[in-house]
């Protein structure tokens, strides 16, 4: 038992010097840009995220939340990520505009997963929340499970997504569908 505690007392000072070295949320500003799409981020609806790189000084930015876990989960990722924050939606004025400056640590968020709210990409999203309460809130309007961090599998952030119905990729793809049934006829 002593040489458990003596083992743990030694282990405080590196916790506290990696917390110390964690990078802190950056406001989202006009300049900022998504990782993948390289579009305005403030242009798009629902929470974005943030990641950090070690030795990289600025924040990756992604659309949407789900695309930020995609790429913290995709094995050709490189870099040590030394931070993932997430937009607050209790804290956001509304889907819209869902905040600049309400950043929490992706880890501690509380999340909807499988509601019918899509994010910047028009995608299925991943809505996080600081509070359980708010969570289960935005779940009985929009459907969806409130899940930790730690339970959102990998199919939930890497499966590919079909289009929304009413988008210009499923019209194009249902032109193509009609086209191609002609063509057999």
């Amino acid at each position: 038992m002593k040489r458990l505690m003596l083992i743990a007392l030694l282990a405080l000072p590196g916790c506290r010097e990696e917390a110390a070295n964690r990078p802190l949320p950056v406001a989202l500003t006009a300049e900022a840009v998504g990782h993948y799409c390289q579009m305005d981020l403030l242009g798009h609806p629902g929470p974005k995220a943030q990641v950090h790189l070690a030795g990289v000084e600025a924040p990756l930015f992604f659309s949407q939340v789900r695309d930020a876990l995609a790429f913290q989960r995709m094995p050709e990722q490189e870099g040590a990520i030394t931070a993932i924050y997430v937009n607050d939606m209790g804290a956001a004025q509304s889907w819209q505009e869902p905040g600049v400056t309400n950043w929490i640590d992706a880890e501690s968020a509380v999340y909807v997963v499988g509601s019918a709210a899509r994010g910047g990409m028009d995608a299925p999203e991943l809505v996080p929340f600081s509070s359980e309460t708010a969570a289960q809130g935005f779940a009985g309007r929009e459907g969806g499970a409130v899940m930790a961090f730690a339970a959102i599998g990998d199919r939930d952030v890497l499966e590919p997504v079909a289009p929304a119905e009413d988008s210009d990729e499923a019209s194009y793809a249902d032109s193509l569908r009609r086209l191609s049934d002609r063509r057999q006829n």
